[in-house]
């Protein structure tokens, strides 16, 4: 189940990644049992929606969990979306790249040495 999350404890025990909120940010988890075993933290800021971060628990991956948070949010808010993802990360990419994002710019070393796709989907 995908429902809006609003305590930041639920998100922030998952993973090395802390999510604070503010004016812009919101989180979207992904439920089994009432469990939080995913999340997407975005950004809405004007016209523009930014993916920050998008985590799944290691043994709920390749349950089309990421997909389905992704998909959510591309099909209930009517935004441009951007992203950044480490090139090495092969998974992450061919899932952006399913759902029609296009890689717009790398970001040199953007992660610790490493360079990163900035990634982008337009409104259809």
């Amino acid at each position: 189940m995908l429902k809006e999350v609003n305590d930041l404890d639920l998100v922030n025990d998952l993973s090395d990644y802390k999510v604070s909120f503010n004016e812009f940010d919101k989180v979207l988890g992904f439920f089994i049992d009432d469990t939080i075993v995913g999340f997407l933290d975005y950004s809405v800021i004007y016209d523009r929606m930014e993916i920050n971060y998008i985590y799944v628990l290691e043994k709920h991956r390749k349950k089309g969990i990421g997909y389905q948070l992704l998909k959510y949010v591309i099909d209930n808010y009517s935004y441009d979306i951007t992203l950044e993802v480490n090139v090495n990360n092969i998974v992450a990419i061919n899932l952006y790249k399913k759902l029609d994002f296009k890689i717009v710019a790398i970001r040199e070393k953007y992660y610790n040495g490493i360079d990163g796709y900035l990634m982008e989907r337009r409104i259809l």
